[in-house]
């Protein structure tokens, strides 16, 4: 089944306050591994220049059929779409200040480097499958299946803090015309 649409009619979330407290956060001394690099994780408290981190819950395996208890979840579904259109603006970003572009969910690599490799991803994906970067920001999650996943959530993270969020975030293949708005308005 293809991830890369998602149906018209999702519940869409609501701004539950979950995420107030970002705004000029310091970011944590943490170290995630990446698709580009497992073996060489990013330590995300030492992003100094512009970046864009994009927190989404997960990506669905290529086959996989997207169960209605997914879909009933709001603001659950659309990470391919939404790593996509990032994927897709990847030069605007740039063009408006942005040096660095990362997705994150709570998946292990392994699992995040197939989609990365399927929909020719030119960042990387960061895998927080521990939980670390989550709890240290204090992140909203969802539980699923028995897993806590992160909700979706977009950081501007410069000079080692978070200048700008962007939560909730729905439609999420829309998220990236929300950042780009905001770069062209700094």
């Amino acid at each position: 089944m293809a991830h890369s649409t998602f149906p018209s009619d999702l519940p869409v979330p609501t701004d539950d306050g979950a995420c107030d407290h970002l705004t000029n956060a310091g970011l944590p001394n943490t170290t995630l591994p990446s698709t580009g690099s497992p073996s060489n994780p990013l330590d995300v408290s030492q992003l100094h220049d512009l970046t864009i981190i994009f927190c989404y819950p997960r990506t669905g395996a290529p086959d996989e059929v997207v169960p209605t208890t997914w879909d009933a979840i709001p603001g659950a579904r659309g990470c391919t779409p939404q790593a996509c259109s990032f994927r897709d603006n990847l030069p605007a970003l740039k063009e408006h200040g942005v040096k660095n572009v990362y997705g994150l969910s709570t998946q292990g690599t392994e699992y995040q480097k197939e989609v990365h490799d399927r929909v020719h991803l030119p960042y990387e994906l960061l895998s927080d499958e521990g939980l670390g970067f989550v709890k240290a920001m204090r992140l909203p999650t969802i539980e699923w299946e028995g897993k806590q996943l992160v909700k979706r959530i977009t950081l501007a993270v410069e000079k080692r803090k978070v200048v700008k969020y962007w939560y909730p975030v729905f439609p999420p293949d829309r998220n990236v015309l929300d950042v780009l708005d905001w770069l062209k308005g700094r």
